[in-house]
């Protein structure tokens, strides 16, 4: 797996698919990090696309100093690995929650490496939105008790249809893939701290939208308000909760499919 030296972190990335092919860099939320949020959806891609998938500081398989995350620092390190590429051409870049903003910092200052943008439940400001602001401290201050924390994802990370109809067992299941370690700590604090407005309008290339109609963790209204403030992109609404990339994969395949190929 390659790595890279991004300041004082250490960023591994994935690449799966044929060299010469447009590379699609895939940008992980709040979590464990690049395999468990990716790896389902990965294969789809790669049929079109060189698939790079980097583990970004506060994931599992980052190193850093354990400093503060900001959204700079993550942007550089995305930005790092398209450059370590060498590819002859931009990339396609999709985030996913947390990392919406990192990818819509990455379009917004560096636009000669990105040739399209999908940003999939995100959002712009943490600091507007009470509700925000007390589900991440919510769910800071339960770290001390591993299980409720990870109870907290999951209820808020999917629909309650969604969640009526799983399996036995499932719940817990979903709760024990997001241990509160310090890195998801970190993340969650920059969760609170979240400010790309100013950002947005300076966007240029291509952007599709996302929103989960039923999310819980980031209300749809957020990536309303992203569409509303890049110019240019196109928006679609998907009936999901949080995480829509496990609720409705194979919509989320078709809409990413069809933007990506129309350039």
């Amino acid at each position: 797996m390659p790595t890279i030296t991004v300041a004082d972190a250490r960023i591994p990335y994935t690449v799966t698919g044929e060299p010469g092919r447009r590379p699609l860099v895939l940008v992980h939320g709040t979590g464990p990090g690049a395999a468990i949020t990716w790896g389902h959806l990965t294969p789809a891609w790669a049929a079109t696309h060189l698939v790079v998938a980097p583990d970004l500081s506060g994931s599992a398989a980052a190193e850093d100093d354990g400093g503060e995350l900001t959204v700079d620092r993550l942007a550089a390190q995305v930005i790092a690995v398209i450059e370590d590429l060498g590819a002859d051409r931009p990339a396609d870049v999709i985030g996913f929650s947390l990392g919406s903003p990192v990818a819509a910092a990455v379009a917004a200052t560096r636009p000669d490496l990105v040739h399209r943008l999908v940003l999939i439940a995100g959002w712009a400001d943490s600091a507007a939105d009470p509700y925000l602001q007390t589900l991440f401290r919510t769910w800071i201050d339960a770290a001390p008790l591993p299980t409720v924390f990870g109870r907290i994802s999951a209820l808020t990370g999917f629909s309650t249809g969604f969640l009526a109809a799983a399996e036995p067992g499932l719940i817990e299941d979903l709760a024990a893939g997001m241990p509160p370690t310090p890195g998801l700590l970190r993340q969650l604090d920059l969760d609170l701290r979240v400010d790309v407005t100013a950002l947005l309008p300076r966007i240029t290339a291509p952007t599709l939208v996302l929103g989960a109609a039923r999310d819980q963790t980031i209300p749809v209204r957020h990536a309303r308000a992203l569409h509303a403030a890049i110019p240019g992109s196109s928006y679609a609404e998907l009936d999901s909760g949080h995480v829509v990339l496990f609720e409705q994969a194979e919509q989320l395949l078709k809409l990413t499919g069809e933007f990506l190929a129309e350039g």
